[in-house]
């Protein structure tokens, strides 16, 4: 009888941001170290005889849970990677759902029927990563192995083994980030005992989601300019409580000028067709120290608090990584309880002061390099 762990990677960047991941290396969050330490408190009674896992970082690191307490080499095989989605990596959720609805429908509903040039059908996943499983479990005949993938390729192996159908949603739900699905085999005949658990995982560290998945397009200079200049004013307004010291030419003199080094370094977010917030990038500011420069995050009232300000959050993160930045900058002020507890969050540490006329405001920094000596 052969032992089978089966377990989907800890929440990454692509699952906070809202981003099309796939083959995309990115990074593990903070609140996905701490689940693989929940699943390594988990696993640690158990004596496995070997770790198996896709190639990708967020899914080597999520193994690391079981191969190094049980002092076990890591083997890795591509063919377990998540599936390929060609031109949408990278791309956000609420881009790809307004852009191509009919089929990022298929997509999620009937992906037998998706494809698109450039990208992995879900058929292609499965007579990958298909043979991979085979050959560990009858490698590892008798044994105990863990196996760390994604989740469609997971879901795309257990509806080999269960019959169950890719677009039967109530049997074959998408796993959960450091899920344990838990399969026996014998004879050349799986049966699963266990599925999608995530027991180890107290409530705080499961993520609950945004209601919306947030869309973005460049500002217009010759239709936006009010829209700009209302968010600032907002912003400022509620940075500060009042409006001393606020013009909002100099703000929006900026922006055209960030717009006409990078038509995307401006850009409305949108929920649907309701604009709902802005992002103002800075190309040059603090280029010179290999930083992105943030000029401003702005979300209306509704949509503070709501789990939408790292959807906004991302569209700095994103494109400055692309770049090869070490750190993301802004500023905010030292007063603006709120905003710097958000930014504190998402690993903004403070490295300086500047005087405005506004008062003091705090330089803040998030590292935007992953260290990754941990595996």
């Amino acid at each position: 009888m052969t032992e089978i762990y089966l377990i989907r990677h800890a929440q990454a960047e692509g699952n906070r941001f809202r981003i099309m991941q796939g083959h995309w290396d990115g990074g593990v969050t903070e609140l996905g170290r701490r689940q693989i330490a929940l699943l390594s408190d988990r696993l640690r009674a158990l004596s496995f005889d070997a770790v198996y896992s896709s190639d990708l970082y967020r899914a080597c690191l999520t193994a690391s849970a079981v191969y190094k307490p049980q002092g076990l080499p890591l083997r890795t095989d591509p063919a377990l990677r998540e599936i390929n989605v060609g031109p949408w990596e990278q791309q956000f959720f609420g881009n790809v759902f307004h852009d191509e609805p009919e089929s990022a429908e298929l997509f999620l509903n009937d992906p037998l029927r998706w494809h698109k040039p450039g990208a992995e059908t879900y058929a292609q996943v499965t007579a990958r990563a298909w043979p991979a499983l085979e050959a560990i479990v009858r490698r590892h005949r008798g044994e105990r192995v863990a196996v760390v993938s994604h989740g469609i390729t997971l879901r795309c192996l257990l509806s080999r083994i269960t019959g169950f159908d890719l677009r039967d949603r109530e049997h074959l739900p998408m796993l959960l980030n450091t899920s344990v699905t838990v399969l026996r085999w014998d004879r050349d005949v799986y049966r699963m005992e266990l599925f999608n658990d995530v027991s180890h995982l107290p409530p705080q560290t499961q993520p609950t989601w945004s209601a919306a998945t947030l869309r973005d397009e460049p500002l217009d200079p010759r239709r936006d300019r009010d829209y700009y200049c209302a968010c600032y004013r907002d912003a400022w307004l509620a940075a500060h409580g009042n409006l001393d010291g606020f013009s909002p030419e100099p703000y929006w003199n900026a922006a055209r000028e960030h717009l006409r080094l990078d038509s995307r370094s401006v850009l409305r977010l949108l929920d649907g067709d309701r604009p709902v917030g802005l992002v103002d990038l800075d190309p040059r500011r603090a280029s010179e120290l290999g930083c992105g420069w943030l000029s401003l995050l702005y979300l209306c009232p509704e949509y503070r608090g709501k789990g939408y300000g790292i959807q906004a959050l991302g569209r700095a993160i994103v494109p400055f990584r692309k770049e090869d930045r070490r750190a993301l900058r802004l500023v905010a002020a030292e007063d603006n309880a709120p905003a710097l507890a958000f930014y504190e969050r998402e690993g903004f540490r403070c490295v300086g002061r500047e005087s405005s006329v506004s008062g003091t405001l705090l330089v803040l920094e998030r590292p935007l390099t992953e260290r990754r000596d941990d595996l």
